[in-house]
């Protein structure tokens, strides 16, 4: 079977989130499916550098503007499919800001040729080759799926919704721009409440839904996490999967991880106890290897929960604890960051920025790594978090529900528990995990079983690729 997948980013060539990586992993976790995955990118300069000297599978004379030329090119395994149209994407930078942070005024068109393109390609082949299946990827390929749906010629399409929070609304006005019947702009269509809604298309005409978790895909069902498409997805229900995100257990290893000072796995735990100590350095906390150290790797918005996690602090020096945070984004939560760790030296340490080497350090040193989200659809963090034994702290949302069990009194006495949840999210409640955590923490066999099963839990993609394999096999007939 083959899928073309859509998508405005992918490791390794260009990332932002948590979507570049599902994108990358996806193709090798589906090849012992027999199912094989051309992945088709925005031709950004950096896509078009790493590609090398791809090969011209398509050429459009009119992309929203201007010329286009699909190119076809491998890298790392994988087989990508890049829209080299420079008048849309021959800019550095991020795909979607610009350097003052400001979208793209651009955007509507940039992705609505991405979507096109692939609409193209997934009814016309490329040589010999035709697609069986086309997996759209949050709202920036989110017009694909309405391509399709008004092509002369069937191709089933999956739309995944990777966060539900954004979701590409447009000036109505650009509908006219969009090749599309007049039918299809209305409320049994892409229409968002008088915009051109680019997720809400996706959802309307796809064939099939899925999002990155069980629990979030019955939460935007809500009112509450629905964003103001619950009702629409509950009417869909029939065709709305949960399939939980995973991670690359080669590229995720303590075993085998470079950027570790001490590598380890789940027999030799103490070894993290020289990691700890790098970590330590890196943020300027006190060299005290008895208190915990608490760590926070990701954006820094409210989403994340990064305003709860300083509201605890109080709770961090009850207990003892350090506390460590990596990560960008919202200014004021940086300044608020940058400040506590101001007042505190030793005890608290902030780097503001996006640093893969250190987010490593900091999963191979951490005692407990923070996961305080509002909402999360999946979540990365935590299941880093898993795989190196920093034992998550986590809001009982999304797929931090389905990952992490509560080392509560019921849970330690059959042995089970891999982290601490606390629900709803608060910084009081979030403060009395990190209390629980500390006194677990200095019960050192009860710990060392926590990260244990931490360790044991399979964070790969087996389970979820088999659940994809399976959806794509209902689209395509079997």
């Amino acid at each position: 079977m083959r899928v073309l997948a859509v998508a405005s980013e992918c490791v390794p060539l260009v990332k932002t989130g948590g979507l570049a990586d599902v994108v990358g992993a996806l193709p090798g976790a589906l090849a012992g499916h027999d199912i094989a995955i051309t992945t088709m990118l925005p031709g950004y300069p950096a896509v078009l550098a790493a590609l090398g000297d791809p090969r011209p599978a398509r050429i459009m004379a009119d992309l929203f503007g201007g010329p286009a030329r699909l190119l076809r090119g491998t890298l790392g395994g994988l087989d990508i499919i890049a829209v080299d149209a420079p008048h849309l994407f021959g800019r550095t930078g991020s795909p979607y800001l610009m350097p003052d942070g400001r979208e793209w005024p651009d955007n509507a068109p940039r992705f609505a040729a991405l979507a096109q393109a692939a609409a193209h390609l997934a009814l016309h082949g490329i040589g010999q080759t035709r697609f069986d299946v086309v997996h759209a990827h949050d709202w920036q390929a989110g017009l694909t799926p309405a391509y399709l749906r008004f092509a002369p010629r069937r191709v089933p399409s999956l739309f995944t919704i990777h966060n539900l929070a954004f979701q590409g609304q447009f000036p109505a006005a650009f509908f006219g721009r969009l090749s599309l019947p007049p039918e299809a702009f209305s409320t049994a269509g892409l229409e968002y409440f008088g915009t051109v809604g680019y997720l809400k298309a996706g959802l309307w005409f796809a064939d099939a839904i899925s999002t990155v978790s069980p629990s979030y895909a019955a939460e935007i069902r809500t009112p509450m996490a629905g964003m103001g498409l619950d009702g629409l997805l509950r009417g869909r229900t029939t065709v709305l999967h949960g399939v939980l995100n995973g991670i690359d257990t080669a590229e995720w290893d303590p075993k085998t991880d470079r950027h570790l000072p001490a590598r380890f796995d789940a027999q030799n735990l103490p070894a993290r106890a020289t990691n700890k100590a790098a970590l330590q350095a890196a943020f300027g906390l006190a060299q005290e290897p008895s208190a915990p150290l608490f760590v926070y790797v990701g954006r820094l918005a409210w989403q994340k929960g990064v305003d709860l996690l300083l509201e605890a602090i109080p709770a961090l020096f009850a207990a003892g604890g350090q506390l460590a945070i990596l990560g960008s984004g919202d200014a004021a939560l940086v300044e608020r960051c940058e400040g506590a760790a101001a007042a505190h030296p030793g005890r608290i340490g902030t780097r503001i920025a996006f640093d893969e080497a250190l987010a490593r350090l900091a999963y191979g040193g951490a005692d407990a790594m923070l996961v305080p989200s509002r909402f999360e659809p999946c979540g990365l963090a935590q299941l880093c978090a898993l795989r190196y034994g920093a034992l998550p702290i986590v809001t009982r949302v999304g797929g931090l529900a389905d990952t992490v069990v509560d080392a509560n009194a019921a849970a330690l006495g059959q042995g089970w528990g891999n982290g601490f949840v606390c629900a709803p999210d608060s910084p009081e409640l979030l403060g009395a995990a990190m209390l629980r955590a500390a006194g677990l923490y200095r019960q050192r066999e009860i710990w060392a079983g926590l990260q244990r099963n931490a360790m044991a839990q399979d964070v790969s993609w087996a389970a979820s690729a088999a659940q994809y394999a399976a959806i794509y096999r209902g689209l395509a007939g079997g």
